[in-house]
């Protein structure tokens, strides 16, 4: 993990950051993202179904979306900064499924780093790469606006 001062984010732009440890996405994730979404539909929950229609299940683009948050915190912490918002996503795609079991990681790259009233807004892109293959499961910018100390 990475300590990065605020004030030297925009020397950053264009860098990777760094990249996460792997995350197994089982079952037993999908199915408990499921219910707290209430988001069951069957090629996420039915496994006997998916099996015989679609390979096997596969884990809710939300869901691997939402494990940004956890696999950040391996990669980077700001120093300087009082609090950080999230502030939003640009332009997310949801590239290749990740079936019941995969793994995947969080590759950050600073896209840009601007002022913005009293804070500073950093763009990444994440780039959330699944075990095996050569394509990534998400691509997206992520807005995270840093109030400095």
């Amino acid at each position: 993990m990475r300590t990065l001062a605020l004030v030297d984010l925009p020397a950053l732009t264009g860098a990777e950051l760094g990249v996460s440890g792997w995350v197994t996405v089982d079952q037993a994730m999908i199915d408990a993202f499921a219910t707290l979404t209430r988001d069951r539909q069957w090629i996420h929950v039915d496994v006997a179904r998916a099996g015989r229609e679609a390979d096997g299940t596969i884990a809710h683009g939300f869901l691997v979306l939402s494990l940004i948050g956890g696999m950040t915190g391996e990669i980077a912490v700001f120093a300087g900064a009082r609090m950080g918002l999230n502030y939003g996503f640009d332009r997310i795609r949801f590239l290749t499924p990740v079936r019941a079991g995969a793994s995947v990681r969080l590759r950050e790259t600073v896209v840009s780093v601007e002022a913005r009233g009293d804070g500073v807004l950093l763009r990444r892109e994440c780039r959330i790469e699944l075990e095996g293959s050569d394509r990534p499961a998400v691509i997206a910018d992520w807005l995270t606006l840093f109030y400095p100390v």
